[in-house]
């Protein structure tokens, strides 16, 4: 039953008014072009990025996930949180490579890199996975803050929110989305902090909460993990592949950077988002360990760990603060599914609809951009009754496919940037084979987990460990087919690799950054080591 009193619902609802101002202003700035439509006529300030790239990482399966994490396993998936140093990589590594080349999208780089073939495989492969992972996981995971804390029917929670991002990110394309970003990111960060504060208050302070949780949950370093008991050292080895691929890589991520005015602004955007990224171990996660003593000490009530945020919501804070928290939650869902809705619509229609239609006008491609995104809003509302059906597998399945999509695309990045004799046919190699053994594991743990013999033991192998395996298998393969196959011409790498970088490159790159750049960075990283040092054996978990 909901706790939504008419304040509540009249704060959503001038919620839902602003972020549609927002976007009729967008609207209203006439995307004339693919670069207006799809990079916001790469005009945008390092601010805007920098919210915009953390509303489209933060999304509702965060504030479910991680605060359920917190609940079963304590701190020790909390290394997942702690990417920010991969967002510094990408501002400081991969985006000179990216802007330098002004490409649109990831795929278009690794044509200009390698070969027409791997950007059409690339392609492909990011617009299934964005349907059957992303788009999918958002929608449940909004859904259940929908029915827990709205009292909102799981289906047309979920129908509501995917009808009205879909629109205006349609309508308004790149532009609007990375302005309602910043809105987002606002209110979502206001509102967890006023639950994350609230429920650590109700425990009785951050003591409390350790006295009454114990060691165990506050442990980044455990022996074990419950998670199939594997070691704290697989979530080091696959942590960085998996961060690389999303922060470095990823369509969805990597575009709010390409709408920069320049090198400086995009660098600049990409501190924003690693300072901001530092919260949700704190507002997300923590939570769910203040959850646990709140249980314990008798002052929480909850069963399923999926429902333990927006239960804090609704049982610790008082009316209006829960419309505004509420608020934060739609927020979440929306901005994610807004850079999944606008990517998918960029790789589309830049990397595949001009190979069917060669010579498109930028007026048909712009238009093609609103058709596939309203495609992909489609493909999400057919996808939500699957959801219903099979949710309770399914979720816990695709929390597990970045670690068998990401491993062939980070080496093929990495390896395509920092050394010139890798070659289009060992990047093309390693990415079809990478995926075709990641896609029969996938396939293995969804059909094979109870089966007995070799198939039972490769279905149970955990993804944690099978990541730096196929991340090692796929460097491997592209070194030797590279080293077998021609040596790629200087005139193609120019500017494309460490290696092949002009005089002039490297001066305009140390042109972008200043001194406070640089210190922002070292706080991050910084951060980080503190956060390590304080949950391990050394700090708190003694």
């Amino acid at each position: 039953m909901s706790t939504f009193q008419p304040l509540d619902w009249i704060i959503v609802v001038l919620y839902f008014i602003a972020i549609g101002g927002i976007a009729w202003w967008a609207m209203k700035q006439k995307a004339k072009t693919t670069t207006d439509y799809f990079l916001a006529s790469r005009h945008i300030a390092w601010y805007v990025i920098g919210a915009s790239i953390f509303a489209s990482n933060i999304g509702s399966e965060h504030v479910v996930g991680l605060a359920s994490t917190g609940v079963k396993s304590g701190v020790a998936f909390a290394h997942y949180e702690l990417h920010s140093w991969c967002v510094l990589l990408l501002g400081w590594v991969f985006v000179p490579f990216y802007l330098r080349s002004r490409v649109f999208t990831m795929p278009e780089f690794l044509e200009l890199r390698f070969n027409s073939k791997s950007r059409l495989f690339l392609s492909g492969m990011s617009l299934v996975a964005y349907v059957l992972t992303k788009v999918s996981v958002t929608v449940f995971a909004g859904a259940v803050v929908f029915q827990t804390l709205m009292g909102v029917d799981f289906w047309v929670g979920a129908l509501i929110v995917v009808v009205i991002t879909g629109i205006y990110t349609a309508a308004g394309g790149l532009k609007a989305v990375v302005y309602t970003d910043t809105m987002h990111s606002v209110v979502l960060l206001a509102g967890s902090i006023i639950v994350t504060s609230v429920a650590i208050i109700t425990a009785g302070g951050w003591g409390n909460v350790i006295t009454t949780v114990g060691s165990d949950k506050l442990n980044m370093f455990p022996s074990f993990i419950d998670w199939n008991n594997p070691s704290w050292f697989g979530l080091l080895l696959a942590s960085p592949i998996v961060g690389i691929w999303y922060w470095c890589t990823d369509q969805c991520i990597v575009q709010r950077t390409l709408t920069a005015k320049d090198e400086t602004n995009a660098r600049r955007g990409t501190i924003l988002a690693a300072y901001l990224k530092l919260f949700p171990f704190f507002i997300f996660l923590i939570p769910g360990i203040v959850a646990v003593a709140l249980r314990v000490q008798g002052k929480l009530a909850f069963d399923d760990p999926n429902t333990v945020f927006p239960t804090m919501v609704a049982a610790l804070l008082p009316v209006g603060i829960r419309g505004i928290v509420a608020g934060g939650l739609l927020a979440a869902l929306m901005s994610s599914l807004a850079a999944v809705f606008n990517g998918c619509s960029t790789l589309f229609t830049m990397d595949i609809y001009p190979r069917i239609k060669p010579g498109a006008s930028e007026r048909e491609l712009v238009h093609m951009g609103r058709l596939a995104t309203i495609a992909v809003v489609i493909l999400g509302i057919v996808w939500i009754p699957i959801l219903q059906a099979l949710s309770g597998s399914l979720y816990e399945y695709l929390q597990n496919v970045q670690a068998f999509l990401a491993p062939p695309i980070t080496a093929v990045f990495i390896l395509g940037i920092f050394w010139k004799r890798i070659n289009g046919n060992g990047a093309l190699t390693a990415l079809v084979s990478g995926f075709i053994l990641g896609m029969i594991k996938l396939l293995l743990e969804t059909v094979a987990k109870d089966a007995g013999g070799v198939f039972g033991q490769l279905a149970n192998f955990h993804f944690l460990y099978f990541a730096p395996l196929l991340f090692a298998f796929s460097v491997g393969i592209m070194i030797v087919v590279s080293l077998l196959t021609n040596v790629p011409s200087e005139e193609k790498l120019k500017g494309l690799t460490f290696a092949s970088l002009t005089p002039e490159d490297k001066a305009a790159s140390r042109a972008s950054w200043n001194k406070w750049d640089v210190i922002n960075t070292l706080i991050i990283v910084g951060i980080i080591v503190l956060v390590l040092i304080y949950f391990s054996p050394l700090g708190v978990a003694k």
